[in-house]
């Protein structure tokens, strides 16, 4: 312990608070053998520690469960608009993990480590979550004045480059900030300067908060670019552009909460030991923030079918590629062939006529026209039902022969009729023709 404490010292790294070397006891709840640097994990006296631990893992939990289920709904997904923004919303919920995940880099006491990250991953994972919200306003734009955005890699490579900005930044401003030059020359004389380190932690609460400044602009940049989709013709996209309004709204009034808290007042009420809890408060609100007004929201919304394949739907319900679908059209086809054959051969009594030249005595005809196979597989189905039915005339050789080839079933019968009754006058056969049309 006491070689890495003076290691720490050569550094110039004030590790812990005042007075934290001097602590010869463990808080209660923790254990003895712990690392002080831990206590604040499970300190019962200070309860801050233990309930953002818990609000942090909940988080987690929460955000890798929806990440899940957002990457296991892209084959869901029939709208090709929505698709293309998945790229970017599984990209804006790593960002949002890793606010959660930062939050107990805020908890445990300060270190070279814990200080570090805090200063580089801070305003580098807000900038994940804000450029993908920026990308994400930029086609809904596109979206809600003409029904079609940009692809996929398009929106991804907008928020990718806007996040690499942040990246660059912070990088050089924690290299600037931690190696400084003392402005003196090297015992080599080429122009070396003896470079001291400086403590992360010892960075001033202002420097801090105008490293982020480029964060601010893109917060600000998501709020005023999610205004002009609520005013596009296609209705359907307004309400992303809510989501988004309202996540920026919330953010903004956290981020201009604990930026006054963390510059101004802890200073005014004498407890800089609160600077640790507002950047961690600070986490955890936002995070939940983009998980309960825009992650839920856009996962429930992902898996909808636009209108125009709801329209498509409700037009042709019964259209299908399977198997099952063929032989239920074939089966409808064939039942309405047999029915109408069914029909036909057993017509309605009521419907049956009798020739008014018939001597008709009350007795049913015998002999009824009955379409055959042929005539059935002939007929077209724009001829209606048979509404009248001829009866079958018998004629015989010498009318067939004759040459009036186009005589009426009821002539016919007039004929045999008349035939039957005026037996030939010679007592042979003989052939007699006579026109049905002349009445003796």
């Amino acid at each position: 312990m006491a070689i890495h404490k003076t290691l720490l010292m050569c550094l110039g790294l004030p590790l812990f608070f005042p007075g934290a070397w001097t602590q010869n006891h463990a808080p209660p709840g923790c254990s003895p053998d712990l690392d002080p640097i831990y206590y604040n994990l499970c300190d019962r006296s200070g309860a801050w520690g233990i309930v953002l631990e818990a609000v942090a893992g909940a988080g987690i939990v929460t955000t890798f469960v929806l990440t899940i289920i957002l990457v296991a709904s892209l084959p869901f997904v029939q709208d090709t608009k929505k698709r293309s923004l998945l790229g970017t919303q599984v990209f804006f919920l790593l960002g949002t993990l890793g606010l959660f995940c930062l939050v107990f880099a805020c908890v445990v006491k300060p270190d070279f480590s814990t200080c570090a990250s805090r200063r580089f991953l801070f305003g580098v994972l807000f900038a994940i979550c804000f450029s993908c919200l920026i990308a994400h306003v930029f086609a809904l734009n596109f979206l809600a004045r003409k029904n079609h955005g940009p692809r996929g890699w398009v929106i991804f490579t907008v928020a990718l480059l806007l996040t690499l900005v942040e990246v660059i930044i912070n990088t050089e401003w924690l290299i600037i900030t931690l190696v400084r030059g003392g402005g003196q020359v090297g015992p080599l004389g080429n122009g070396s300067a003896d470079w001291t380190m400086t403590s992360p932690c010892a960075i001033a609460n202002m420097d801090f908060v105008m490293a982020l400044i480029y964060v601010m602009l893109l917060l600000l940049g998501a709020f005023l670019g999610a205004w002009p989709t609520l005013c596009g013709r296609f209705k359907r996209w307004r309400k992303h552009g809510v989501f988004v309004l309202l996540t920026t709204s919330i953010s903004i009034a956290v981020w201009v909460v604990w930026t006054v808290m963390y510059t101004y007042g802890n200073k005014q009420h004498h407890s800089p030991t609160w600077d640790d809890p507002t950047l961690a408060i600070a986490l955890a609100a936002n995070a939940w923030t983009f998980v309960l007004f825009y992650v839920i929201p856009e996962v429930s919304q992902v898996t909808k079918p636009s209108p125009e394949q709801s329209y498509q739907g409700d037009m042709y319900p019964t259209r299908g590629v399977g198997y099952e679908t063929i032989l239920k059209e074939q089966t409808g086809q064939s039942m309405f062939v047999e029915n109408k054959a069914f029909s036909m051969d057993e017509p309605a009594s009521a419907k049956r006529p009798v020739s008014p030249y018939s001597g008709y005595n009350g007795q049913l005809l015998t002999s009824v026209y009955q379409p055959t196979e042929m005539a059935l597989m002939h007929k077209g189905p724009s001829e209606g039902a048979y509404d009248v039915i001829l009866p079958r005339a018998t004629a015989n050789s010498q009318v067939m022969g004759s040459a009036n080839s186009t005589l009426r079933a009821e002539d016919m019968y007039v004929v045999q009729s008349h035939q039957v009754a005026t037996p030939p006058k010679d007592g042979k056969t003989s052939q007699v023709f006579r026109n049905p049309y002349v009445w003796d």
